[in-house]
């Protein structure tokens, strides 16, 4: 879906992205960072609003740096900031937008009638936008982004200014676009329930630099050898053989051991202990991070790198 390799942007003499290179797959992706860590710099050079110093990308199979007009009209974006013109309401904004990619007026207005009942904005469609409430304005920026039907969103902050119930609303607008509209759709979003919520792919982003990209499922699986065991019996003879093993054992949650298996020890550890201690294993599973742990996880490496 998009295809980043050794790209460098910037603003006068400061260098924003470092360089970076990345795939992102199509679906739901994850474009997880700090505030200020590059990731709308990223999306602008990606729709051609930014030239990047070096480096090369693209979008869809189009090049970046010589195609980003048939980008443009093939991606949908919300930006994080908003952007109307005064006095302009809902129909109209909507209809603009597609007219702006290069849809006739009625087709673009017959089309901003449905994006607008999709988002939930059918009975505000005649009011002024700058009279809708920070939730409607998120709402009508992603009505902007579909009107023309594009093939992939770009979709940075999207929850940004809501509250708890427009948020989980508008999260379901996203899980339903990616999982049965056939758009794909790339957050970007300092808020990791968020991407967590609605994305299968992550690509975490910090000081310019790409720290960790993947399968979300595949990042939280915990790479140091610990387990969630759960047992039946008693658990200090089954914790003191683990120990004698050379394994740390800690609570874990619903009365669940997490084991960390020693350096090159496999699970068969375990079932010598179960088998010492005189308890039956019940459950056993590699334990997984959240996607905070991973994020966090990424920016201690960075934090470490630079101490040495």
């Amino acid at each position: 879906m998009i295809d980043v390799a050794g790209l460098e942007v910037g603003y006068s003499d400061t260098l924003v992205l470092q360089g970076i290179s990345l795939k992102i797959p199509e679906g739901a992706v994850g474009l997880l960072g700090p505030n200020g860590s590059g990731k709308s710099t990223l999306i602008k050079t990606l729709l051609g609003h930014l030239k990047a110093r070096s480096g090369s990308g693209s979008v869809l199979g189009l090049d970046i740096a010589r195609r980003f007009l048939d980008i443009r009209q093939r991606v949908g974006y919300m930006p994080e900031r908003d952007c109307f013109f005064a006095g302009m309401n809902g129909i109209a904004s909507v209809a603009y937008a597609g007219q702006l990619v290069g849809m006739s007026y009625a087709d673009a207005k017959q089309r901003a009638h449905e994006v607008l009942n999709y988002v939930g904005l059918s009975e505000e469609r005649y009011r002024a936008v700058d009279s809708y409430s920070a939730g409607m304005l998120q709402r009508i920026k992603l009505a902007q982004a579909l009107v023309h039907d594009p093939k992939l969103l770009f979709l940075d902050e999207p929850t940004n200014g809501m509250d708890p119930r427009g948020r989980d609303e508008m999260l379901e607008l996203i899980r339903d676009i990616s999982s049965n509209k056939g758009i794909h759709v790339l957050v970007s979003s300092h808020l990791l329930p968020d991407v967590e919520a609605v994305c299968r792919d992550v690509v975490v982003l910090a000081g310019g630099e790409v720290l960790a990209q993947g399968d979300i499922e595949s990042m939280r699986v915990s790479a140091g050898g610990s387990y969630v065991v759960r047992i039946r019996g008693e658990h200090e003879p089954f914790e003191r053989a683990l120990t004698a093993a050379g394994c740390t054992v800690a609570q874990g949650e619903r009365a669940t051991l997490r084991v960390t298996l020693g350096d090159g020890a496999g699970t068969d550890v375990v079932w010598r202990a179960a088998r010492e201690g005189g308890v039956q294993v019940r459950h056993l599973e590699p334990s997984r991070r959240s996607l905070e742990d991973v994020f966090m996880e990424a920016l201690e490496s960075v934090g470490s790198e630079g101490e040495r």
